[in-house]
């Protein structure tokens, strides 16, 4: 279903033109955009929620732009429908873009040069695989678990399927997602081999301890109760609505696994974007203000954002689900229901800003499990975070908010240079530094490092 915004461009004759434009060039003159009608395309995700309130607020409209935004089937849809100019831009997983620039599976330079969300994943699993696990798990006074819930939990429920011949399989959303990686990344912080892809099978389960594939998100909770997997990685409302459904327990939000990271990114090709540079500022500048709206006032814009998403058009799901992690809280088993105020973090702590290190990690973690198959230097990761991680566009369209009155200087990294200092906040403690990326690597146990390489299902050091 489209929804198409609420002013045409016919409507803008004469002294309707004039009454509508008064408001945008009040205080500075609009920009001379190169196209004005946009196709926008998303995922049924709480993280679209910029997209949904720059549409619905009319952040689009004080822009010049007139813009229809539709649901698609699934991430990869969505991105070769960017690709071949049937959408002009979309809300993406953070890694897709960088994917699709290294060509891994679809082979297109992307750019984004707004991030639009840190945190908002967990990882559930199945009431049974939550009955194995749950003693293992330490527990508090008050017998509720002791949260972060690591791995090491499921670690011996792995182990006892493994001793009887049976796989164990997990759901994840696509191979360069966020939540691929972030799965992996607490599966093998527990000592449970989440797998390796190799040029000649993507299929990411070489060595695996526990079985991962592609589920789209909405289907988690249907696949999950139908025992295809046992448990999933997904972005809400998708882990609460198993708990509303009595299907499921998130054991782990990605806030206690990597604490504020990048979650969706807005995605253009760099075609795209270099045919137009002044309808991408307007973009851009539309949908920093609905971040802005989204966590201004202690996030008192939530309950709105939350019936807002709860639309058929837009999530569709019920608003008490979406209001479960959109609100500060998160439930993990039914009735532990715990304040979680960063569970979804759209514009405070820069969230906004595409930093290289964030790019740089996701590249990281596609070598860490052999999607990048050779090893690269330091700079050859740094070239590609510059190559599709555009601050210098966002800057541009911050400072245009700023200069407008719309926005506040101090709230945006105008001197920073890409990259965030060292971040400590891992469920494993393992610092990051995303100018040491291959220094990084070393650091794990499991996963590739230095020269080695997936030949057949064996790993080996390349001649």
């Amino acid at each position: 279903m489209l929804k198409k915004s609420r002013s045409l461009k016919a409507a803008f004759i004469g002294a309707v033109s004039a009454l509508a434009l008064s408001a945008s060039v009040a205080n500075a003159e609009m920009l001379e955009l190169e196209k004005e009608e946009l196709k926008f395309g998303f995922i049924k995700l709480t993280d679209m929620a910029p997209l949904a309130v720059a549409y619905e607020k009319g952040f689009f409209e004080d822009e010049g732009l007139f813009v229809t935004v539709e649901p698609q089937a699934n991430w990869k849809v969505l991105l070769d429908r960017v690709i071949d100019g049937e959408l002009d831009g979309a809300h993406m997983l953070a890694g897709q873009p960088l994917g699709a620039t290294i060509g891994f599976g679809t082979q297109s330079h992307i750019i984004t040069a707004f991030s639009m969300d840190l945190n908002g994943n967990a990882i559930t699993v199945s009431n049974d695989i939550w009955d194995k696990m749950k003693p293992h798990i330490p527990k508090q006074a008050d017998g509720k678990p002791v949260h972060p819930i690591k791995a090491d939990a499921l670690k011996p429920v792995i182990e006892e399927f493994k001793d009887e011949g049976k796989p164990f399989n997990m759901g994840m959303v696509f191979p360069v997602s966020t939540h691929n990686y972030e799965l992996r990344y607490w599966l093998a912080a527990g000592g449970i081999h989440p797998g390796f892809y190799s040029e000649t099978d993507i299929s990411g389960q070489i060595q695996a301890d526990a079985l991962l594939s592609v589920t789209p998100p909405p289907q988690m909770p249907a696949t999950m109760e139908a025992g295809t997997i046992y448990g999933y990685c997904v972005g809400e409302p998708w882990n609460q609505q198993a708990v509303f459904k009595g299907i499921g327990v998130p054991v782990v939000t990605d806030y206690e696994i990597w604490k504020d990271n990048p979650e969706k990114v807005f995605g253009v090709s760099n075609k795209w974007a270099e045919e137009n540079p002044n309808t991408h500022l307007a973009v851009v500048k539309a949908m920093i203000r609905a971040a802005m709206w989204l966590d201004e006032n202690n996030n008192a814009n939530r309950k709105e954002a939350v019936e807002i998403l709860s639309r058929s058009e837009y999530v569709g799901a019920d608003a008490e689900v979406i209001a479960n992690s959109m609100t500060g809280t998160f439930e993990y088993e039914k009735g532990d229901k715990r304040d979680v105020p960063d569970f979804n973090v759209f514009f405070r702590y820069n969230a906004t800003y595409p930093y290289y290190s964030d790019a740089t990690w996701y590249l990281t973690q596609m070598r860490r499990w052999g999607q990048i198959t050779e090893a690269k230097p330091d700079s050859w990761y740094h070239d590609i975070a510059k190559k599709v991680y555009r601050p210098d566009i966002y800057l541009k369209a911050a400072k245009m908010l700023v200069d407008e009155g719309k926005a506040k200087a101090k709230d945006f990294p105008f001197d920073n240079d890409g990259f965030r200092e060292p971040q400590t906040h891992f469920i494993d403690n393992i610092v990051y530094n995303g100018r040491t990326p291959n220094a990084y690597l070393e650091k794990f146990s499991i996963g590739l490092k230095g020269k080695q390489q997936v030949k057949g299902t064996e790993v080996a050091d390349a001649k």
